[in-house]
């Protein structure tokens, strides 16, 4: 059965507010919400049609939001702290699942959103019942640091800031401002390490990278697997980069689906 999508801006407890998509089908009554967090330039609509075909896939209803200073979310200022990906994980994840009525969760993260989907799960406990990550990040990595250094000459040399105004309108430059400068400010890169989060991960883990990921090095799964233990599984996608579910959408369903559907039997 399709999903029913139903356009939401949910209310933070500090009066800013989310935009989300949540979509929901009778089989999905009873079982977690798959909730995909966007990468550093993401959207709700740069998921395209990945999220439908997963929620109908797992039998699970879906909710795709877009952080504060993305899409219709309220906007950020510029400059962005060294750890604002840790806020997002701690505290913003769970603000935005309160606010859209949602209990139990699996968490489906793409790169900055697949970090963050880390830190939410070490935070929130229970109430995740297993993560996907795609392109995750523990640390910055020469890739890491070469590809933000390589898009950034890109933006200002190539047609890129019109593809990505498409998505984010009058919003482009300072979101990727926020995600270049930020990345590329010293004591952001030199400090970063998110594994101390990593041992309080209790569920189910599925950390998945492309082969080809121009933004990390195969070390960052098996050092996330390695940080959070038994629980996790590592993949790597052939001929695929950095964003698995766009490159490589076939193989990246047919991983994640029997997953979730392990998690919900």
């Amino acid at each position: 059965m399709a999903l029913q999508w139903i356009d939401k801006m949910l209310t933070l407890p500090d009066g800013q507010q989310i935009h989300a998509m949540h979509g929901t089908h009778s089989a999905g009554e009873g079982k977690p919400t798959l909730v995909f967090l966007h990468e550093a330039l993401g959207h709700i609509r740069m998921w395209k049609q990945f999220p439908e075909k997963l929620a109908e896939m797992t039998g699970c209803n879906a909710l795709v939001y877009e952080r504060l200073g993305y899409g219709e979310s309220s906007p950020i200022t510029l400059p962005r702290a060294d750890d604002y990906l840790v806020p997002e994980g701690e505290r913003r994840v769970g603000e935005v699942l309160d606010a859209a009525g949602i209990e139990d969760v699996i968490l489906v993260g793409h790169s900055d959103g697949g970090t963050i989907t880390l830190i939410a799960a070490a935070v929130l406990g229970d109430r995740v019942k297993a993560i996907v990550t795609e392109a995750a990040h523990l640390y910055a990595d020469h890739l890491t640091l070469a590809g933000i250094r390589e898009a950034a000459e890109r933006y200002q040399t190539s047609d890129l800031p019109e593809r990505l105004a498409r998505y984010h309108g009058d919003r482009t430059d300072l979101l990727f401002r926020a995600w270049s400068e930020t990345w590329l400010r010293e004591s952001c890169h030199q400090n970063m390490n998110f594994s101390r989060w990593l041992p309080d991960i209790q569920c189910p883990a599925l950390i998945i990278q492309g082969k080809d990921d121009q933004y990390g090095v195969p070390e960052q799964v098996t050092d996330i697997c390695a940080g959070i233990g038994e629980n996790a599984t590592a993949l790597y996608l052939e001929g695929c980069g950095h964003v698995p579910h766009l490159e490589a959408e076939s193989s990246a369903l047919a991983a994640m689906a029997p997953f979730i559907q392990q998690q919900l039997d």
